[in-house]
Protein backbone atom coordinates (compact mmCIF):
# COMPACT_ATOMS: atom_id res chain seq x y z
CA UNK A 1 0.00 0.00 0.00
CA UNK A 2 2.45 2.46 0.93
CA UNK A 3 4.33 1.76 -2.46
CA UNK A 4 0.88 2.47 -4.09
CA UNK A 5 1.09 5.53 -1.78
CA UNK A 6 4.84 6.46 -2.60
CA UNK A 7 4.05 5.97 -7.08
CA UNK A 8 1.11 7.79 -6.88
CA UNK A 9 2.91 10.72 -5.10
CA UNK A 10 5.77 10.62 -7.58
CA UNK A 11 3.13 11.20 -10.39
CA UNK A 12 2.21 14.92 -9.24
CA UNK A 13 6.11 15.93 -10.24
CA UNK A 14 5.53 14.53 -13.75
CA UNK A 15 7.21 16.67 -16.53
CA UNK A 16 3.65 18.79 -17.42
CA UNK A 17 4.66 17.75 -21.67
CA UNK A 18 3.75 14.34 -20.69
CA UNK A 19 0.16 15.32 -19.65
CA UNK A 20 0.20 16.93 -22.94
CA UNK A 21 1.38 14.46 -25.12
CA UNK A 22 -1.04 11.60 -23.49
CA UNK A 23 -4.19 14.68 -24.17
CA UNK A 24 -3.18 15.36 -27.84
CA UNK A 25 -3.03 11.30 -28.22
CA UNK A 26 -6.42 10.90 -26.80
CA UNK A 27 -7.79 13.65 -29.35
CA UNK A 28 -5.88 12.18 -32.82
CA UNK A 29 -5.98 8.83 -31.97
CA UNK A 30 -10.25 8.34 -32.31
CA UNK A 31 -10.23 10.93 -35.32
CA UNK A 32 -8.85 8.04 -37.21
CA UNK A 33 -9.85 4.92 -35.25
CA UNK A 34 -13.75 5.85 -34.16
CA UNK A 35 -14.66 4.33 -30.97
CA UNK A 36 -17.82 3.37 -31.89
CA UNK A 37 -19.30 5.15 -29.12
CA UNK A 38 -23.00 4.78 -29.10
CA UNK A 39 -24.95 8.18 -29.68
CA UNK A 40 -28.50 8.05 -28.65
CA UNK A 41 -30.17 10.93 -30.75
CA UNK A 42 -32.14 13.87 -28.15
CA UNK A 43 -35.64 14.62 -28.94
CA UNK A 44 -34.50 17.60 -30.82
CA UNK A 45 -32.42 16.33 -33.28
CA UNK A 46 -35.16 12.97 -34.22
CA UNK A 47 -37.72 15.82 -34.44
CA UNK A 48 -35.23 17.00 -37.63
CA UNK A 49 -34.53 13.99 -38.85
CA UNK A 50 -38.59 12.99 -38.71
CA UNK A 51 -40.05 16.10 -39.98
CA UNK A 52 -37.83 16.07 -43.30
CA UNK A 53 -38.62 12.03 -43.57
CA UNK A 54 -42.22 12.87 -43.83
CA UNK A 55 -41.56 15.58 -46.79
CA UNK A 56 -43.28 13.81 -49.58
CA UNK A 57 -40.47 12.93 -51.55
CA UNK A 58 -39.96 15.12 -54.53
CA UNK A 59 -40.70 18.15 -52.56
CA UNK A 60 -38.59 21.30 -53.11
CA UNK A 61 -36.06 21.90 -50.08
CA UNK A 62 -34.80 25.46 -49.55
CA UNK A 63 -31.02 25.19 -47.51
CA UNK A 64 -29.49 28.20 -46.65
CA UNK A 65 -25.99 27.91 -45.47
CA UNK A 66 -24.78 30.71 -42.64
CA UNK A 67 -21.70 29.80 -41.32
CA UNK A 68 -17.72 29.70 -42.43
CA UNK A 69 -14.56 27.75 -41.88
CA UNK A 70 -14.34 28.43 -37.92
CA UNK A 71 -17.54 26.85 -37.25
CA UNK A 72 -16.78 24.53 -39.79
CA UNK A 73 -16.41 21.46 -37.82
CA UNK A 74 -20.06 21.83 -36.04
CA UNK A 75 -22.26 22.69 -38.63
CA UNK A 76 -20.31 21.47 -41.49
CA UNK A 77 -21.20 17.50 -40.82
CA UNK A 78 -25.13 18.51 -40.08
CA UNK A 79 -25.57 20.20 -43.71
CA UNK A 80 -23.35 16.98 -45.18
CA UNK A 81 -26.19 14.69 -43.26
CA UNK A 82 -29.27 16.64 -43.88
CA UNK A 83 -28.00 16.74 -47.92
CA UNK A 84 -28.30 12.60 -47.62
CA UNK A 85 -30.90 12.33 -46.15
CA UNK A 86 -32.48 14.91 -48.52
CA UNK A 87 -31.53 12.99 -51.93
CA UNK A 88 -32.16 9.87 -50.36
CA UNK A 89 -35.51 10.82 -50.37
CA UNK A 90 -35.12 12.64 -54.01
CA UNK A 91 -36.20 16.15 -53.19
CA UNK A 92 -35.03 18.94 -55.53
CA UNK A 93 -32.43 21.09 -52.86
CA UNK A 94 -31.94 24.71 -53.67
CA UNK A 95 -29.02 26.41 -51.88
CA UNK A 96 -28.96 29.49 -50.36
CA UNK A 97 -25.73 31.60 -48.40
CA UNK A 98 -26.29 34.70 -46.22
CA UNK A 99 -22.55 34.36 -45.64
CA UNK A 100 -19.73 35.18 -48.56
CA UNK A 101 -17.79 31.65 -47.07
CA UNK A 102 -20.90 29.50 -47.16
CA UNK A 103 -20.92 29.59 -50.72
CA UNK A 104 -18.00 27.54 -51.06
CA UNK A 105 -18.39 25.28 -48.27
CA UNK A 106 -21.88 24.44 -49.88
CA UNK A 107 -20.25 24.04 -52.92
CA UNK A 108 -18.12 21.37 -51.16
CA UNK A 109 -20.74 19.41 -49.94
CA UNK A 110 -23.11 19.49 -53.06
CA UNK A 111 -20.16 18.23 -54.97
CA UNK A 112 -19.29 15.39 -52.34
CA UNK A 113 -22.58 14.33 -51.64
CA UNK A 114 -24.86 15.50 -54.88
CA UNK A 115 -22.43 14.62 -57.64
CA UNK A 116 -19.87 12.33 -56.08
CA UNK A 117 -21.99 10.08 -53.91
CA UNK A 118 -25.70 10.17 -55.66
CA UNK A 119 -24.79 10.95 -59.16
CA UNK A 120 -27.01 13.95 -59.21
CA UNK A 121 -27.46 16.62 -62.60
CA UNK A 122 -26.80 19.82 -60.98
CA UNK A 123 -29.28 22.30 -62.41
CA UNK A 124 -31.98 19.18 -62.13
CA UNK A 125 -31.53 17.99 -58.84
CA UNK A 126 -29.73 20.52 -57.00
CA UNK A 127 -28.80 24.08 -57.47
CA UNK A 128 -26.13 26.54 -55.94
CA UNK A 129 -27.70 29.83 -55.83
CA UNK A 130 -25.14 31.31 -53.86
CA UNK A 131 -24.22 34.87 -51.64
CA UNK A 132 -25.82 37.93 -52.28
CA UNK A 133 -24.92 40.66 -49.73
CA UNK A 134 -28.07 42.44 -47.17
CA UNK A 135 -28.49 40.13 -44.28
CA UNK A 136 -32.24 40.14 -43.73
CA UNK A 137 -32.44 41.98 -46.41
CA UNK A 138 -31.54 39.12 -48.75
CA UNK A 139 -34.52 37.22 -46.46
CA UNK A 140 -37.28 39.32 -47.15
CA UNK A 141 -36.43 39.54 -51.22
CA UNK A 142 -36.27 36.07 -51.37
CA UNK A 143 -40.02 35.86 -49.61
CA UNK A 144 -41.55 38.23 -52.18
CA UNK A 145 -39.61 37.35 -55.07
CA UNK A 146 -36.26 34.98 -55.42
CA UNK A 147 -35.99 36.03 -59.18
CA UNK A 148 -35.49 39.36 -57.94
CA UNK A 149 -32.50 38.39 -55.45
CA UNK A 150 -30.81 35.96 -57.70
CA UNK A 151 -31.08 36.52 -61.38
CA UNK A 152 -28.05 33.75 -61.73
CA UNK A 153 -27.01 31.69 -59.88
CA UNK A 154 -23.36 30.71 -58.12
CA UNK A 155 -22.04 29.23 -61.87
CA UNK A 156 -23.37 32.56 -63.47
CA UNK A 157 -26.15 30.58 -65.65
CA UNK A 158 -29.43 32.39 -65.77
CA UNK A 159 -31.99 31.23 -63.09
CA UNK A 160 -34.41 31.46 -66.35
CA UNK A 161 -31.92 28.41 -67.56
CA UNK A 162 -32.06 25.99 -64.83
CA UNK A 163 -34.36 23.57 -65.14
CA UNK A 164 -35.51 23.03 -61.24
CA UNK A 165 -35.94 26.62 -61.15
CA UNK A 166 -40.04 26.50 -63.39
CA UNK A 167 -42.19 27.36 -60.84
CA UNK A 168 -40.01 29.00 -58.05
CA UNK A 169 -40.50 32.34 -57.49
CA UNK A 170 -41.24 33.46 -53.84
CA UNK A 171 -40.33 31.51 -50.72
CA UNK A 172 -43.66 29.95 -50.56
CA UNK A 173 -42.84 27.66 -53.67
CA UNK A 174 -40.90 26.16 -51.25
CA UNK A 175 -41.76 22.89 -49.29
CA UNK A 176 -39.29 23.26 -46.32
CA UNK A 177 -36.43 25.35 -44.77
CA UNK A 178 -33.09 23.97 -43.25
CA UNK A 179 -30.99 26.32 -41.74
CA UNK A 180 -27.62 25.52 -40.98
CA UNK A 181 -26.44 28.40 -39.03
CA UNK A 182 -23.56 30.02 -36.91
CA UNK A 183 -25.17 33.49 -35.65
CA UNK A 184 -26.81 36.50 -37.59
CA UNK A 185 -27.79 36.78 -39.79
CA UNK A 186 -29.07 32.97 -39.66
CA UNK A 187 -31.94 30.69 -38.36
CA UNK A 188 -33.47 33.70 -36.18
CA UNK A 189 -34.09 36.00 -39.05
CA UNK A 190 -35.43 33.21 -40.87
CA UNK A 191 -38.07 32.58 -38.54
CA UNK A 192 -38.76 36.61 -38.18
CA UNK A 193 -39.32 37.49 -41.88
CA UNK A 194 -39.76 34.18 -43.97
CA UNK A 195 -41.19 31.20 -41.56
CA UNK A 196 -43.70 33.56 -40.04
CA UNK A 197 -45.20 35.56 -42.23
CA UNK A 198 -45.84 32.42 -44.85
CA UNK A 199 -46.23 29.27 -42.19
CA UNK A 200 -43.22 27.28 -44.82
CA UNK A 201 -41.91 24.86 -41.90
CA UNK A 202 -38.31 24.55 -40.92
CA UNK A 203 -36.08 23.25 -39.09
CA UNK A 204 -32.04 24.12 -37.73
CA UNK A 205 -28.45 23.30 -37.15
CA UNK A 206 -26.73 25.80 -35.25
CA UNK A 207 -23.44 26.04 -32.59
CA UNK A 208 -23.82 24.89 -29.53
CA UNK A 209 -23.25 28.60 -27.93
CA UNK A 210 -26.31 29.59 -30.32
CA UNK A 211 -28.65 26.57 -28.95
CA UNK A 212 -29.76 28.91 -25.98
CA UNK A 213 -30.94 31.89 -28.53
CA UNK A 214 -33.22 29.31 -30.71
CA UNK A 215 -34.63 26.87 -28.28
CA UNK A 216 -37.56 29.03 -27.24
CA UNK A 217 -38.56 29.06 -31.07
CA UNK A 218 -38.06 25.32 -30.95
CA UNK A 219 -40.64 25.37 -28.12
CA UNK A 220 -43.08 27.53 -29.49
CA UNK A 221 -43.18 25.28 -32.52
CA UNK A 222 -42.01 27.77 -35.19
CA UNK A 223 -38.67 25.31 -35.45
CA UNK A 224 -39.38 22.21 -36.19
CA UNK A 225 -36.33 20.59 -33.71
CA UNK A 226 -33.08 21.84 -33.77
CA UNK A 227 -29.07 20.08 -34.25
CA UNK A 228 -27.16 21.40 -31.46
CA UNK A 229 -23.74 21.89 -32.12
CA UNK A 230 -21.06 19.20 -32.95
CA UNK A 231 -23.25 16.52 -30.28
CA UNK A 232 -26.38 17.34 -32.81
CA UNK A 233 -24.50 17.05 -35.91
CA UNK A 234 -23.14 13.60 -34.96
CA UNK A 235 -26.65 12.32 -33.44
CA UNK A 236 -28.08 12.88 -37.24
CA UNK A 237 -25.10 11.32 -39.00
CA UNK A 238 -26.26 8.14 -36.87
CA UNK A 239 -30.17 8.51 -37.86
CA UNK A 240 -28.67 8.64 -41.69
CA UNK A 241 -26.18 6.47 -41.20
CA UNK A 242 -29.03 3.70 -39.52
CA UNK A 243 -31.52 4.08 -42.43
CA UNK A 244 -28.98 3.96 -45.20
CA UNK A 245 -27.78 0.43 -43.63
CA UNK A 246 -30.90 -0.57 -43.79
CA UNK A 247 -30.71 -0.59 -47.36
CA UNK A 248 -27.89 -2.60 -47.70
CA UNK A 249 -25.44 0.67 -47.96
CA UNK A 250 -22.22 0.61 -46.05
CA UNK A 251 -21.44 4.20 -44.81
CA UNK A 252 -18.28 5.19 -43.23
CA UNK A 253 -18.24 7.16 -39.77
CA UNK A 254 -19.08 11.00 -40.12
CA UNK A 255 -17.34 13.70 -39.76
CA UNK A 256 -19.13 14.45 -36.19
CA UNK A 257 -19.12 10.85 -35.31
CA UNK A 258 -15.19 10.97 -34.88
CA UNK A 259 -14.75 14.21 -33.53
CA UNK A 260 -17.11 13.46 -31.08
CA UNK A 261 -15.20 10.27 -30.15
CA UNK A 262 -11.89 12.31 -29.78
CA UNK A 263 -13.68 14.98 -27.60
CA UNK A 264 -15.47 12.16 -25.22
CA UNK A 265 -11.59 10.50 -25.15
CA UNK A 266 -10.13 13.95 -24.41
CA UNK A 267 -12.75 14.61 -21.89
CA UNK A 268 -12.25 11.03 -20.06
CA UNK A 269 -8.45 11.45 -19.83
CA UNK A 270 -8.77 15.27 -18.37
CA UNK A 271 -10.99 13.67 -15.76
CA UNK A 272 -8.92 11.00 -14.88
CA UNK A 273 -5.53 13.77 -14.68
CA UNK A 274 -7.92 15.79 -11.96
CA UNK A 275 -9.04 13.11 -10.06
CA UNK A 276 -5.44 11.71 -10.01
CA UNK A 277 -4.56 15.65 -9.06
CA UNK A 278 -6.59 15.62 -6.09
CA UNK A 279 -5.61 12.09 -4.83
CA UNK A 280 -1.63 13.15 -4.94
CA UNK A 281 -2.74 17.34 -3.22
CA UNK A 282 -4.30 14.62 -0.14
CA UNK A 283 -1.27 12.27 0.60
CA UNK A 284 1.31 14.61 -0.29
CA UNK A 285 -0.53 16.98 2.32
CA UNK A 286 -1.58 14.14 4.88
CA UNK A 287 2.41 12.85 4.70
CA UNK A 288 3.65 16.45 5.51
CA UNK A 289 1.21 16.17 8.43
CA UNK A 290 2.88 13.20 9.54
CA UNK A 291 6.20 14.82 9.28
CA UNK A 292 5.50 17.40 11.05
Amino acid sequence: MKYITDLIIKMSSVDRRWIFLVIALAVILPLFFPMGLPIRATPTTQQVYDTIDALPHGSKVLVSCEYGPSTKPEIHPMVLSILRHLFKNKHKVYVTCLWPDGQFLASDALNLVGRDEYGLTYGEDYVLLGFRPGNEAVVKGIVSNIRKVYTIDAKGTKVTEIPMMEGVNRFEDFDFLFSASAGYPGTIEWVQYAVDPTNVPMSTGTTSIQVNEVMPYVASGQVQGILAGMPGAAEYEELVKTELKSRGLVIKPGEATSMMSAQSMAHVVIVIFIILGNITYYLTRNNKRKGS
